[in-house]
């Protein structure tokens, strides 16, 4: 579910970060009423994109904040099942940096 989240809303961004370009390459060419246009549009794209990148990281933090909350629970349930897993890991990484 979070990751087809992520892959539409990484889709949108890029669809509205190119049509943001197009329209200040076609901004920099016209001058006038028409430029003036297009600049308004250009900034609506990108305070839309703003828009979007602030839902995905108000997203990503409720997430983060669940699977703290989780693991937390799990510590105060398993303390030893903890221990033996953070040690497990520890062990882990000290012999993939040992390799280095």
């Amino acid at each position: 579910m979070l990751a087809s989240n992520i892959k539409t809303v990484r889709h949108d961004m890029n669809a509205l970060l190119k049509d943001a370009q197009a329209l200040f390459l076609e901004a920099a060419s016209v001058t006038g009423d028409r430029a003036d246009e297009l600049r308004a549009r250009g900034m609506a794209l990108l305070e839309a994109a703003m828009d979007k990148a602030q839902d995905v990281q108000a997203v990503a933090f409720e997430k983060g904040k669940e699977a703290a909350q989780s693991a937390d629970e799990f510590v105060h349930e398993n303390p030893w099942k903890a221990v033996a897993i953070s040690t497990g890991i520890g062990l882990l990484v000290g012999l993939l940096i040992s390799r280095k």
